[in-house]
């Protein structure tokens, strides 16, 4: 596929969210900081919140939204970046809210209940704010902790558990008609599907699961970040088998190919909604593509 290189240079992005001002706002995870990128190459910074900042979106206030793993050891090798085990400088998981015009930083919460959050990792929200997020858990050198998908009512800061101790939830994002919730787990490498009976209550699916299984790879990939088409299709960054691929409700996947082992997000938008913006983190780019289906158009982006 052909593209152009938006940013280069930075340390492990994700989370981009497209502005209406031309820009794409980014975090840095392994720079600890949320970076605003314009076409060309120039890049500022927005705000430094410290631990991992990882997936990030506009809220119903207006405010930039993080969720902030803690913190990953890194390394590098062969030119790429990588991410690891739980740093020893661990700040702890939580959801902060950042003010786009002075970089301020707040937290907004930190547990669920008097369980903490571990490394939270990627959110959305519902037309109503309603917001939605995963925590991908913790790993370290012989165990990890698991991770689970969590819901905070508009207005509270009280974050209540949809499901929890699955392997490794990352990616999460709604259908068009926002009656399904869908996230990918990145370990397994599948993406899985909760059908809501209300906001932040889901139907169960089987004696042993409030969720269903929409569709698993027949290959070793690991599953990022994802984004929702207009169509409802699931667009889901994939690691080791670097790229784009897309699973539609019925289970049915195919896969656009990358440059990068480390595929990690995409966003779309323009005014079709048909760029694609994609994190290509390994080797530390923002790359912008025309992707062949258009983009379902986030809640508060204007």
């Amino acid at each position: 596929m052909d593209f152009e290189i938006f940013a280069d240079g930075l340390r492990f992005p994700e989370g981009p969210v497209v502005m209406s001002d031309g820009s794409v706002i980014v975090v840095e995870i392994e720079s600890k900081k949320i970076t605003r990128c314009w076409a060309g190459g120039r890049t500022e910074t927005v705000a430094e919140p410290g631990g991992g900042p990882n997936g990030l979106a506009i809220g119903p206030d207006g405010a930039l939204w993080c969720t902030n793993n803690g913190g990953f050891l890194y390394h590098e090798r062969d030119g790429l970046l990588i991410p690891g085990h739980c740093p020893k400088d661990y700040s702890g998981g939580r959801i902060e809210r950042i003010d786009l015009s002075t970089g301020k930083v707040e937290v907004v919460a930190t547990h669920c209940g008097e369980r903490p959050l571990k490394g939270p990792n990627d959110l959305v929200f519902d037309k109503a704010g309603n917001l939605y997020f995963t925590d991908l858990g913790k790993t370290y050198s012989t165990h990890r902790d698991t991770g689970g998908i969590y819901f905070m009512a508009a207005g509270s800061d009280r974050i209540e558990e949809l499901d929890y101790n699955h392997i490794s939830p990352n990616g999460i994002g709604l259908s068009p008609d926002e009656d399904t919730l869908y996230f990918a787990d990145t370990m397994t490498g599948r993406v899985w599907a909760y059908d809501l009976e209300s906001p932040g209550v889901a139907r169960q699916a089987t004696p042993f699961s409030k969720g269903r299984v929409v569709a698993g790879m027949p290959d070793l990939r690991y599953f990022d970040s994802l984004a929702i088409s207009a169509a409802g299709n699931v667009c889901v960054a994939s690691i080791i088998k670097g790229g784009i691929t897309t699973v539609q409700p019925n289970g049915e996947h195919s896969h656009i190919a990358l440059p990068d082992p480390f595929v990690t997000n995409i966003a779309f938008g323009g005014e079709d909604m048909m760029d694609a913006y994609v994190t290509l983190s390994g080797t530390g780019k923002l790359i912008k593509c025309r992707w062949p289906e258009a983009g379902l158009r986030l809640n508060f982006n204007a």
